[in-house]
């Protein structure tokens, strides 16, 4: 029997197990994709190169690249027809010599929620004060300054949506105290950015060492040859131009040219951003390469790295290489996702990993509401930025309107930009704390994200942190209804019922649900603030004695509404509960 058909025998029995392995991602339940028949490698510390490779020669599995990074030395292996992926990821999970063994997984772009379309070159044109930049489409950055009035739409027009003015990041007055500093480094780990964009090409990151040009020949000694912009990773080569658009778009949020006569303005005037490039023009790339892409971004001693991407499942290759980024001391801004989901409950790689230097940043649009696409979570997430409808640089020299927690993230990154350019190092703990403390509180996002709130950049600035209205466990009061509000039992397809609850004078009010079983994500009871008509939380699924999240003021609506497919149990609210003001008189 011959080394492949004796490695084949050894795994049958372990086979089973390798759905949970791969199909699993840790702490969730969805199945991940992985480049076919590729499995990234990591023996003990204790195991050398020449042993490494002879197990891997035994195991029958072809190496396709030695990975030599700062925090170890990983082997991306593929496997053949002879020896299968399944067989190869159960017997390496289980060899004694190997620390861990993974499939390489997939990662893409956060997918935006608008087409990427191409602006009309038409300039909008405001009434801007002294201290707003003169680039011509400034007036529709209401991320950077809503007017109420400035959202945006697709084509880059003025849209009809209403914003909230001021649910912004604060930038002009945030712009008062810095603009940002030449001294930053950020890397834009993304689909790469066209460096020679007019409205990007003063704040690109140049490597002085490699200015002979495209020589062929690593000037500078550091292991990547040409690397003048950045590095690209998807194509194995010193050239990181942007062939998709998504890292262009982030690039422009962060640091596109401030009063230059042409299209936007970035959150950050001076900055040197590096294009390090491991996503395809078709917007994905692989495990491995991301993991190249970090340890590049740490070797060139970068201050930030921006990432607006996300897929695959847990991974402890990506983790590391988060770890050891950590250890340099640079913060890991990562997109929350667009899925719609609780990354509380269902994990959405990289912003979950638990790591000091993470920053997960959720979307919000120009009505300060969370945005509709945007993942969200009370203890995974960590701060909301603008979103939806924004304007930004894309390749070809171009502008357009993206949305996603891909477009909130670079706005996160760039505040965090202008800290560091007015206060120099930090340590990572105080970075992340500052972000949170100091963001604008907003009542709908109590549930939804850690900090309850909107970044601001002036208020991280001058370290002001806004009072956060949440009333304590002790300061609420039962009061029992005169008649239940419920459904019928079961309730009815395509049933609309709603009541409005009023207790004179009180300063906080919620509702109590006896019991509530319905079809979970289709039919859902909604809290609302009847006032501002802001939905506070939408509750479906089951569940018994629950308190609902809260309005400020004395009146809270409850909508129910049930679509044409499943009919369960419903509802009953017999009770509701609310804090008193200074004066009250409790009606109903």
């Amino acid at each position: 029997m011959n080394k492949r058909e004796v490695f084949k025998s050894a795994v049958v029995a372990l086979s089973a197990m390798l759905f949970m392995t791969i199909a699993f991602a840790k702490g969730g339940a969805f199945k991940a994709q992985y480049k076919s028949n590729e499995l990234l490698v990591k023996f003990k510390s204790d195991v050398t190169q020449s042993e490494a490779l002879t197990v891997l020669e035994d195991m029958g599995v072809d190496l396709k690249e030695s990975l030599g990074l700062t925090f170890g030395e990983y082997y991306l292996v593929r496997t053949d027809v002879m020896i299968s992926f399944d067989s190869a990821m159960t017997a390496m999970s289980g060899h004694p010599s190997i620390e861990f063994a993974e499939p390489n997984f997939l990662y893409y772009a956060i997918d935006d929620e608008t087409p990427m379309e191409k602006i009309l070159r038409e300039t909008y044109s405001e009434n801007l004060t002294m201290a707003t930049p003169t680039d011509p489409k400034f007036g529709l950055l209401w991320g950077l300054n809503n007017n109420g009035i400035n959202e945006p739409d697709r084509k880059g027009k003025r849209s009809s949506t209403k914003g909230v003015a001021g649910a912004d990041i604060s930038a002009l007055k945030a712009w008062g105290i810095t603009q940002g500093s030449s001294d930053i480094t950020i890397s834009i780990i993304d689909t790469g950015v066209q460096y020679n964009h007019p409205d990007l090409e003063d704040n690109m990151w140049t490597n002085t060492a490699e200015l002979n040009g495209k020589d062929g020949v690593d000037d500078d000694g550091n292991g990547y040859v040409d690397d003048i912009h950045g590095y690209d990773f998807a194509n194995s080569d010193g050239d990181p131009m942007d062939d998709h658009s998504h890292g262009t778009h982030v690039a422009g949020t962060i640091g596109a040219t401030h009063d230059n006569g042409i299209g936007v303005a970035g959150v950050m005037r001076k900055v040197k951003m590096v294009g390090v490039k491991f996503l395809t023009g078709s917007g994905s790339g692989s495990l491995s390469d991301a993991v190249k892409a970090i340890d590049y971004s740490i070797k060139i001693d970068v201050d930030i790295m921006s990432n607006s991407w996300g897929g695959g499942g847990y991974s402890k290759a990506l983790e590391e290489a988060i770890v050891r980024a950590k250890d340099s001391g640079i913060v890991f801004v990562a997109a929350a996702g667009n899925s719609s989901t609780n990354n509380d409950q269902r994990p959405h790689y990289p912003s979950n990993y638990n790591v000091e230097n993470i920053i997960s940043v959720a979307a919000h649009n120009s009505s300060d509401q969370l945005a509709s696409f945007s993942c969200y979570g009370a203890t995974t997430v960590h701060v909301a930025a603008p979103g939806r409808n924004i304007l930004s640089t894309v390749k070809d020299s171009e502008y357009a309107v993206y949305s996603g927690t891909s477009m909130a993230a670079p706005h996160v990154t760039g505040a965090l930009g202008l800290l560091l350019s007015n206060e120099g190092s930090m340590s990572l703990a105080s970075v992340k704390e500052r972000v949170m403390a100091t963001s604008e509180y907003v009542s709908s996002y109590r549930r939804k994200m850690i900090s309850h709130g909107r970044l601001n950049a002036y208020n991280l600035l001058i370290d002001r942190r806004p009072e956060r209205k949440m009333p304590k466990d002790s300061d609420w009061k039962e009061l029992a209804l005169k008649s239940s509000f419920e459904s019928s039992h079961p309730y009815d397809k395509n049933q609309t019922l709603s009541r409005v609850f009023e207790v004179s004078g009180a300063k906080y009010i919620r509702v109590v649900l006896k019991k509530y079983d319905t079809e979970e994500r289709y039919d859902n009871i909604v809290v609302r603030d009847p006032v501002s008509r802001a939905d506070v939380e939408s509750i479906s699924g089951s569940g018994d004695n629950y308190k609902s999240d809260y309005v400020e003021g004395s009146k809270i609506e409850v909508e129910f509404k049930s679509d044409y497919s499943l009919n369960m149990y419903g509802f009953v609210i017999e009770k509701i509960e609310y804090v008193p003001g200074d004066k009250h008189l409790a009606a109903n």
